[in-house]
């Protein structure tokens, strides 16, 4: 569904609209990576609601770093157990290498809490 919370936060979109961009570049791997519109290009809502907003972003950035800690873990475990000693010094470029795109999909995810997509454009997609 084009007009949902989960639709704006994987494809970088507006999570009123879900046409404008949320950052100005698509990629994360950028050098304006965290770069983000401070108003929807397509709807202008206000993308920025209040000084120090996405501190709480913070903490999204870490759930996603522990379940992907988890989840690289357990496949560490089932496919190369006995090399179990690597463990660390693979997850760490890892980790280094994703920092960009969590920190992308934390802000996405902490503002989508917060602004829920326009009704009547729900109501016109269910029909």
């Amino acid at each position: 569904m084009k007009h949902s919370r989960l639709y704006s936060v994987a494809f970088n979109k507006c999570p009123r609209c879900a046409e404008g961009d949320f950052f100005i570049t698509k990629s994360a791997y950028s050098f304006k990576f965290d770069k983000m519109n401070k108003h929807c290009p397509n709807c202008g809502e206000n993308l920025v609601p209040e000084p120090g907003f996405y501190q709480g972003a913070l903490y999204m950035s870490y759930a996603f770093y522990v379940v992907f800690m988890l989840a690289y873990f357990l496949v560490f475990v089932n496919l190369f157990g006995e090399y179990l000693d690597y463990f660390l010094f693979s997850i760490i470029p890892v980790l280094i290498i994703l920092t960009p795109y969590f920190y992308r999909l934390a802000r996405r995810s902490w503002l989508a809490i917060f602004i829920s997509p326009r009704a009547e454009e729900v109501v016109q997609n269910i029909k």
